[in-house]
């Protein structure tokens, strides 16, 4: 366990680093292109100063990299782009959902974040255990949502539209932000169901 603990996360660092190399070789948009990876760059490097003072579980670092792969790829193309037509025509879609899987992979970030509240015995209540994650992603998906339109407003239309992504569709930061939470959600379950054992210690010292 030790050695995957090690191998995991460099593993996966190389992996980015070739993800983000190939997609960064003639993009669709320039502009979309550098705007879609500052967050994902500032994820990373915010993983690797972390990783100084606080070691991820490999199961942690698995769930946080699919956001980073699948927006660096979203990145290239720009969301509604993407190569996504085998599962557009499987289920009869009218528009590309490859944008809602990836709101759906930031949702995974509620699995380090409660990793930390547990390891770290930030809390000794279940319940803030169980929903602080949840609302925290919340409020980063919101936040992002915010951030999206901003741009959108004030940056040329065709690079506005791209980052936007609504493809035509007026609830389309409504429903990011509820596959964020879904996402959130799965991410909850599987970490109540991998670490159950201890939070059962929780509120009894």
């Amino acid at each position: 366990m030790p050695m995957l603990k090690k191998i995991v996360p460099i593993a996966l660092l190389a992996l980015y680093i070739i993800v983000f190399a190939v997609c960064a070789v003639s993009p669709y948009d320039r502009t979309v292109w550098i705007v879609e990876n500052i967050p994902i760059v500032l994820i990373v490097v915010i993983n690797l100063v972390i990783y100084k003072y606080f070691q991820f579980s490999p199961l942690s670092f698995i769930l946080m990299s699919f956001l980073i792969i699948l927006h660096t790829i979203g990145g290239h193309y720009t969301f509604e782009r993407v190569p996504f037509g085998f599962v557009t025509n499987l289920f009869e879609f009218t528009r590309n959902h490859y944008d809602r899987i990836s709101h759906f992979s930031v949702g995974f970030y509620a699995y380090p974040f409660a990793e930390i509240l547990l390891v770290k015995k930030l809390v000794r209540s279940k319940w803030i255990l169980a929903m602080f994650p949840i609302f925290a992603i919340f409020t980063v998906a919101a936040g992002y949502e915010i951030f999206e339109w901003l741009y959108a407003i004030n940056a040329e239309a065709s690079a506005g539209a791209a980052v936007l992504g609504s493809q035509g569709d007026v609830w389309d930061a409504q429903k990011d932000m509820l596959a964020d939470v879904l996402g959130a959600l799965f991410a909850m379950a599987l970490f109540w169901a991998v670490n159950r054992r201890q939070i059962r210690q929780i509120g009894q010292s």
